[in-house]
C-alpha cells in the first residue's frame, strides 16, 4: 500500500472518529438543555437519560423516573413540555 493511500485512510478514520465525538458532545449538551426546561417548567423528572428529535426544536426526552416528555417550541414562541 503506497504511503498517499495509508494518509487517506488515516484522515477518513480520524474524520469519523471526531465526528462522533462532536455529535456525542451536542447529545450531551442537549439533554442537559432538556433537564433544564423541564425543571424550570415545574415538572417531576430528574434528569433527562435520552432525547429522540422529531422536527428542528421538537424533542421526545425520556427522564430517568421512566417518565416522557414531548419538549417544543408552540406557534406563541415559548417552551412546552407535555406528559406523554
Amino acid at each position: 500500500m503506497s504511503k498517499r493511500s495509508e494518509a487517506w485512510i488515516l484522515v477518513a478514520v480520524l474524520s469519523t472518529f471526531f465526528a462522533a465525538s462532536s455529535f456525542a458532545a451536542d447529545d450531551a449538551a442537549l439533554l442537559k438543555d432538556l433537564t433544564a426546561v423541564i425543571a424550570l417548567l415545574g415538572l417531576p423528572c430528574g434528569q433527562v437519560v435520552s432525547a429522540t428529535q422529531l422536527k428542528s426544536n421538537d424533542h421526545i426526552a425520556t427522564c430517568k423516573d421512566g417518565s416522557r416528555y414531548r419538549v417544543f417550541v408552540n406557534a406563541e414562541g415559548r417552551v412546552v413540555a407535555q406528559k406523554q
